[in-house]
């Protein structure tokens, strides 16, 4: 099957192209949810977090610029009238657990969405793809909640209503600690003080704002298999944010380092790039252009990447990456 069903996939695409701490786990219900009533829902042992807020990206001028071209408009009006749901409307908030081992392609997650639905909907519209293909989705129980899984190559695709307002969707393990969580047989995030203390301090204001544990151990394999990472050694973690202000694409990536003499000699490296890049710009100027927005800069316990990108700027290399398609 393609990757579950198309459903799905349009839903996850939408979602996630575009606060502090609590300790109850209630689902969260869709319109009147905070960001924290979210968060609540990720498990303990997550090594990272991604937090969408899409609505305000869904609400922003250039998501609307986007849904209206041409060839995408009519796409998101099949999709609207498929669905029932209206992601400019409909969908609220996404939070992304991250688990297992981010080496070797080993990383598992679900997504876990808040919105409204027509639950009976998806479900007739999910079985009514799949038949299309010859192929069944499966269901089991797991605590009393029903599981929908699309078996695909290793590993099948897992999707659960936890209720009204949230969908689960994602690896097998994740979307059971997900439940778990809200059934209280575990305990969420906010138990994890590594990770805890990052979103702490993340710009949770952001449209997107993320942060991933790095363990010493997958670093160290990604670093032999890439003798150019060598230089990453020490870095704990990533923090980065996405946001859009002003006509402006805002980008920010924290590389989480307690070496205040390995950040220097890593911006350092990151800043060679940058002046490669640059480079391009004689037949390129819009990449030149880019590369005069990013700013590398390195502090006490960090090495911050920074970019604010103007949205002629994007709609440019959009245009360009385009063209390059077409050739």
């Amino acid at each position: 099957m393609r990757k579950a069903s198309l459903f799905i996939t349009a839903l996850l695409i939408f979602t996630l192209a575009f606060t502090a701490c609590g300790k109850k786990s209630e689902a969260p219900v869709a319109g009147s949810a905070s960001p924290t009533d979210m968060l609540n829902l990720v498990p303990q042992d997550a090594n990272g977090v991604f937090f969408v807020n899409v609505n305000k990206a869904m609400g922003t001028e250039f998501a609307r610029k986007a849904i209206e071209k041409d060839d995408s408009y009519q796409k998101y009006q099949e999709f609207i009238t498929k669905t029932g749901i209206d992601p400019q409307k409909d969908i609220y908030y996404a939070a992304i657990a991250m688990m297992g081992e981010l080496a070797e392609d080993k990383a598992k997650g679900a997504a876990i969405l808040n919105m409204k639905f027509d639950k009976e909907k998806l479900i007739a519209l999910a079985k009514e793809k799949a038949a299309e293909e010859e192929k069944e989705i499966g269901e089991e129980d797991y605590n009393g909640i029903t599981l929908y899984h699309w078996q695909e190559q290793k590993d099948p695709f897992y999707l659960t209503f936890l209720d009204d307002s949230n969908i689960v969707a994602g690896n097998e393990a994740p979307v059971k600690a997900v439940i778990d969580v809200v059934q209280k047989r575990q305990e969420n995030l906010f138990k994890n003080p590594a990770l805890a203390d990052l979103v702490e301090k993340s710009n949770k204001d952001a449209m997107v704002w993320g942060n991933i544990l790095i363990a010493k151990d997958a670093l160290d394999k990604m670093k032999s298999s890439n003798p150019m990472l060598s230089d990453l050694e020490g870095i704990s973690a990533v923090s980065m944010f996405f946001d859009y202000k002003n006509q402006n694409m805002l980008a920010e990536i924290k590389l989480m380092n307690s070496d205040a003499d390995k950040n220097k000699k890593i911006a350092e490296m990151l800043t060679g790039f940058k002046a490669l890049g640059s480079m391009a710009a004689g037949e390129k100027p819009e990449i030149g252009e880019l590369m005069s927005k990013i700013e590398v800069s390195s502090g006490a316990d960090h090495v911050k990447i920074f970019a604010s990108l103007p949205e002629d700027l994007i709609a440019k290399l959009s245009e360009k990456k385009e063209e390059q398609e077409e050739e």
